[in-house]
């Protein structure tokens, strides 16, 4: 359990990089996302061979899981839209929604019963999402677009703590990284004609960022996700992740000076996100002693 939760941090850690790296490549958040989905595909089709992990599984099996890959594409989607139009800050600290929107959409998926303390976890988290809300109306829109991010995550890592129980997880991110290539590939013609670019080739750094975007912080990180789900629930991953701002947001203040942009409000916000990570980890950790 403590290796599962060292691989956990250190996840969370190259996600914080992700937003960082989501503001500095240059592309819009339609192809940054498309390419981040295609190169990781790439990645763990050659990953899969290397390995040599079993694949035959049938074409139902397939469709299903990369039905899956669409949700975390949708994700990443609104989440890069989110840093574009507002900044690091705002689109990591909004989703740590996720737990919030795991709190509620897993008992109705999994016909569990409701759970007292992560509707309370999850309050603290949305009272401090609505502080930062309204620190600035200039960045509401990033906001709502970083809101609506964190759902999909949820129903990503939901579904996918099934997935994980019949499947290799190379196999896993290999076809969802698939169906977000295609999925999003069938969109984008229409995406990009009512958000138009210059461009469509990434320039040679927007390469360097995007395969480092792919390699470190997607595939090793989702393969890492899709193993700690073998150990530990969707909310407790989904609350841990509530830990990526604070690098976040670290590099944000010391490469982009970002603190100028933010008030009182924000941080009050960000206190009460980050006490509701201190309060689940003091009930996962008596919660571990108990089994014992």
């Amino acid at each position: 359990m403590k290796h599962s939760y060292f691989i956990l941090h250190l996840a969370v850690v190259c996600l914080g990089i992700s937003g960082v790296l989501g503001k500095v490549i240059s592309l819009n958040e339609g192809m940054l996302t498309w390419y981040r989905v295609f190169f990781s595909a790439i990645f763990l089709f050659f990953i899969s061979k290397w390995s040599k992990v079993a694949g035959e599984i049938s074409l139902r099996e397939k469709l299903a899981i990369a039905k899956n890959g669409l949700l975390i594409t949708a994700s990443w989607l609104l989440f890069y839209a989110s840093i574009k139009y507002s900044n690091i800050s705002i689109g990591v600290i909004c989703y740590c929604m996720a737990s919030f929107f795991t709190a509620i959409f897993a008992p109705i998926i999994n016909k569990t019963r409701f759970k007292s303390s992560e509707f309370f976890l999850s309050g603290l988290t949305l009272c401090g999402i609505a502080l930062i809300f309204h620190f600035d109306t200039a960045h509401q829109m990033g906001i709502i677009f970083g809101i609506i991010s964190p759902a999909f995550a949820s129903l990503y890592a939901i579904y996918n703590e099934r997935l994980v129980k019949r499947h290799s997880s190379i196999v896993i991110n290999y076809y969802q990284m698939i169906g977000g290539s295609v999925g999003l590939g069938l969109i984008l013609p229409c995406y990009l004609y009512y958000y138009p670019i210059s461009s469509f080739i990434p320039n040679t750094m927007d390469l360097i960022y995007l395969l480092i975007l792919s390699l470190c912080c997607t595939v090793a990180v989702y393969l890492a996700f899709t193993e700690i789900l073998k150990k530990i629930s969707a909310f407790t991953l989904n609350l841990s992740l509530n830990l990526e701002p604070v690098y976040a947001i670290l590099i944000a203040f010391l490469f982009f000076n970002e603190s100028k942009e933010l008030n009182l409000s924000f941080y009050i916000g960000l206190s009460l996100v980050m006490l509701s990570v201190l309060i689940q980890a003091l009930i996962s950790r008596k919660k571990e002693k108990s089994e014992n």
